[in-house]
């Protein structure tokens, strides 16, 4: 069954406590970990559809439309049950599916997926077949702590199972991302520099590794400028849109650090050895139109029309056949995925050393102390 982009939308003019139950039940199926398999998908869109509009009364989609005749015929087959009846069969499977899957699953449902409560610096909704995965921390130009780090992961797990057509990650803000909040590099809790660098090497490589296993398109609209790791992995995305007023900045060596984000192997292969050297080794700043020129950036728009037009896009490639998108990336990133493994692999045990570095731990001070000057 193809994707139910009908789940995530409501306009429901009930009163009451149904309307709290319906939107709880709504929130939970965003939660399930679990595939409920075709059969009880198309269950629940037919409840939906009759809870949210009454009894079916929309044309049959001709024979060969095939994925919106079984999604009609879903429908059709509730006959003239009641759309009260309809939202409480709809809750209630809700909420057999999410009591299945254990009390762990329940106590997550609990909180709506992409609420801040659940995402403490992410804003992640899903729109027209898009889940959007927004950095949320515009004070700090989307700077990536640790939490984020960890939320980012789970916004990406939590895409890849839901119903979305495709994934887009961006700013809030005027910027991208501002890359690693240096924070990240203070010492907390017990285990000294070296259990510290053991355990952001681990989380790096989960990061990284989420993207390369991302098993749909994802899109970076790059609003504004973008530094460090919000750079470096856009060579694991399958589009990247840029407004005229975006840079690309990897100021590694500054800091005593290495690349990461598997840099180390799509940039030269992206835009060949000398200009990708320049970026990694040399701190060399790009512009959007200097990135898109280097392939970097898929495509470059006006600033004053960047959202109108990129969102206009994503929007129409959106309503392509999932399955055919999904597959046809698997088969593209097949071909390289172990030789990404090992390159992040490669990478952060790289890092791991480098943070443990005199020469990283003086770099990052340095940068400290010019940040309190200013």
């Amino acid at each position: 069954c193809r994707s139910l982009p009908s789940l995530c939308v409501c306009v429901c003019v009930c009163a009451g406590a149904t309307v709290e139950q319906f939107e709880q039940a709504k929130n939970k199926l965003s939660t399930l970990k679990k595939d409920p398999g075709n059969e009880v998908k198309l269950k629940i869109y037919a409840l939906f559809k009759q809870a949210t509009q009454g009894p079916c009364n929309t044309p049959k989609p001709g024979m060969l439309d095939f994925v919106n005749k079984v999604k009609w015929d879903a429908w059709k087959s509730l006959g003239s049950i009641s759309q009260d009846e309809a939202r409480q069969q709809y809750c209630d499977l809700i909420g057999s599916l999410v009591e299945a899957e254990g009390p762990s699953s329940a106590a997550v449902a609990a909180t709506p997926a992409g609420s801040q409560a659940a995402y403490k610096t992410l804003l992640v909704t899903t729109e027209d077949d898009i889940t959007t995965i927004k950095l949320n921390r515009p004070a700090k130009k989307n700077a990536i702590t640790t939490e984020m780090y960890n939320e980012i992961i789970a916004a990406l797990e939590q895409a890849a199972k839901d119903d979305s057509v495709i994934t887009v990650f961006t700013g809030a803000g005027d910027f991208y991302c501002s890359g690693n909040d240096l924070t990240n590099f203070q010492l907390q809790g017990g285990g000294g520099v070296e259990e510290m660098a053991r355990r952001g090497g681990e989380l790096l490589r989960k990061y990284v590794r989420a993207y390369i296993d991302f098993p749909k398109p994802l899109v970076a609209v790059v609003n504004g400028p973008a530094v460090g790791i919000s750079v470096t992995v856009l060579g694991l995305f399958d589009l990247v849109y840029a407004s005229e007023r975006a840079t690309f900045h990897t100021p590694f060596s500054q800091l005593g650090q290495s690349a990461e984000g598997c840099s180390s192997y799509t940039f030269p292969k992206m835009m060949g050895a000398a200009k990708a050297s320049e970026m990694l080794m040399f701190n060399k700043k790009l512009t959007a139109a200097q990135a898109c020129e280097l392939a970097l950036v898929t495509e470059v728009f006006p600033d004053s029309s960047f959202q109108s037009e990129v969102w206009t896009r994503l929007k129409a490639y959106a309503k392509l056949p999932r399955n055919s998108l999904a597959f046809s990336k698997q088969l593209i990133r097949s071909m390289e995925k172990e030789r990404l493994y090992a390159v992040n692999d490669a990478e952060v045990e790289c890092l791991i050393g480098r943070w443990m570095s005199d020469e990283c731990f003086n770099a990052v001070m340095s940068f400290f102390q010019a940040k309190a000057k200013l």
